[in-house]
């Protein structure tokens, strides 16, 4: 409980901080909240055309959308920080965290607040809303559980590769996460049914990088689409094994830590 109340007094800090300039937060909030609604736009404009994709019609699709904003909300949100690890690895600035009694890893993810998260949870939650009022589920108190819990995961597994993909930082000399960016866009395929997508990308999309665990799969076992759609009751379990992955290389990252060398 001490460490989570750091946590969130680190984190109001730093949104105190940013509240000093509100015409700065309103134009990033309003920028944030455009972009959804572009993907909402070219998601309506595409099914027009296309009733369904493999099965998939435009509200379960919506759903994905929205699970995908969401946990990049949160992240955005509360962990911010860790898309700053590079640039203190490189600047050595991490000496500051290692003499502190309190994780590395989550002084680094609360070095910042990306304002912007708020905005996607928002999105995300209205557009994971209007697509369960438009799918056919029949709810027991049972499915409402087990759907909470693989929102949660599914958010879980979206931190857990953020941390796991900065990490990788302590190996490379760029001032830049570039990889963890690199790994970020692959994650907005899984906007989208794997279904749509070759064999190759399924593997990377469902076990190397299990994005698809983040939307895909939970999503297509509450709805009962697909073949595949008992496996996004592995959601639980892949969150669980994505985040002592996230953890091992990060521990084993900050071992290879060099410091500023002075």
């Amino acid at each position: 409980m001490r460490t989570v109340r750091l946590y969130l007094r680190l984190l109001g800090a730093h949104f105190r901080s940013l509240m000093e300039y509100e015409t700065d937060f309103l134009i990033l909030a309003v920028a944030t909240v455009l972009m959804q609604v572009v993907n909402i736009v070219f998601l309506a404009a595409l099914f027009k055309t296309v009733p369904a994709i493999n099965g998939w019609t435009f509200w379960s699709v919506l759903m994905m959308f929205g699970a995908v904003a969401l946990a990049e909300g949160v992240g955005s949100l509360f962990f911010d920080g860790m898309w700053q690890l590079a640039w203190h690895i490189n600047r050595g600035q991490l000496d500051y965290y290692l003499v502190r009694p309190y994780p590395v890893a989550l002084q680094s993810s609360s070095a910042a607040i990306g304002i912007n998260g708020l905005s996607n949870v928002i999105m995300g939650s209205l557009m994971i809303g209007a697509g369960l009022t438009h799918v056919d589920i029949a709810w027991t108190p049972w499915r409402v559980l087990l759907g909470v819990v693989l929102l949660i995961s599914s958010i879980v597994i979206k931190l857990s590769i953020n941390l796991a993909t900065n990490a990788v930082s302590f190996w490379l000399a760029s001032p830049t996460p570039l990889f963890a960016f690199a790994m970020h866009q692959v994650g907005d395929l899984a906007r989208f049914p794997l279904s749509v997508y070759p064999m190759a990308l399924k593997a990377v999309l469902g076990m190397a990088l299990p994005f698809a665990f983040i939307s895909f799969f939970p999503v297509a076992y509450l709805l009962e689409t697909g073949q595949s759609a008992w496996l996004g009751l592995l959601t639980p379990l892949v969150a669980a094994y994505c985040a002592g992955a996230a953890a091992l290389i990060f521990k084993r990252g900050l071992r290879r830590y060099e410091s500023a060398g002075n």
